[in-house]
């Protein structure tokens, strides 16, 4: 009951359906159940960087897994999408060998981290609105490039969006220079420390 007025004091009484379903399923989920998937997914990630032959990891032999925060579902939000209506919908987006590729300007995502607002500008790609992001952590206990979250467009409900950031990882580019990964634009440089996700330590890797 309390999850509901919660919701429509948030989200009004005008809202439809499918999105109170979605602001139903940011609901905070079991803190054990919730670890045991994203540890399963974390697994099944570093079996391919151990594995396959599409792995950025050139030396297996030497490879000592991946880092991460530990799973905390305060980094798990919904966000309220503006979509984007300037007159450039088209964005180059460099890459780290000085190429560039053309993304969409999809949306601006509005959420908070902590009760404190945050801002992020959304990309589309070829049916994956892509989440490109620095924070406070970047450079530090994260790799400086920035890190990525990779969302299929059918997870857009309306202006709802569920963003996951345990689920940020770092490009290929970081544990291979070979590899050519998109630069984050400089409007999604986060100040705010977005301790979930991925954590990179240059001397390991």
């Amino acid at each position: 009951m309390l999850l509901a007025i919660i919701a429509y004091s948030f989200f009004g009484n005008d809202r439809k359906p499918e999105e109170v379903s979605v602001a139903g399923a940011i609901a905070r989920m079991d803190e054990t159940t919730y670890a045991t998937e994203i540890e399963a997914q974390r697994k099944e990630k570093e079996s391919f960087f151990r594995d396959s032959e599409e792995s950025p990891i050139e030396d297996k032999k030497t490879f000592v897994g991946l880092d991460y925060f530990l799973p905390n579902q305060d980094y798990r939000v919904l966000a309220r999408l503006t979509p984007y209506n300037g007159p450039e919908k088209e964005l180059k987006i460099p890459y780290t060998d000085g190429t560039e590729a053309t993304y969409e300007r999809y949306a601006y995502a509005d959420f908070e981290i902590k009760d404190v607002p945050q801002r992020l500008l959304l990309l589309k790609n070829e049916g994956v609105i892509s989440v490109l992001f620095r924070d406070a952590t970047s450079g530090k206990a994260t790799y400086g490039g920035g890190r990525y979250i990779d969302i299929p467009a059918e997870k857009v409900r309306e202006d709802l969006l569920i963003i996951d950031f345990n689920e940020a990882y770092n490009p290929y580019c970081a544990y291979a220079p070979n590899y050519a990964c998109p630069v984050p634009p400089a409007e999604n440089t986060l100040t705010a420390a977005l301790e979930a996700g991925e954590k990179f330590d240059a001397e390991k890797h």
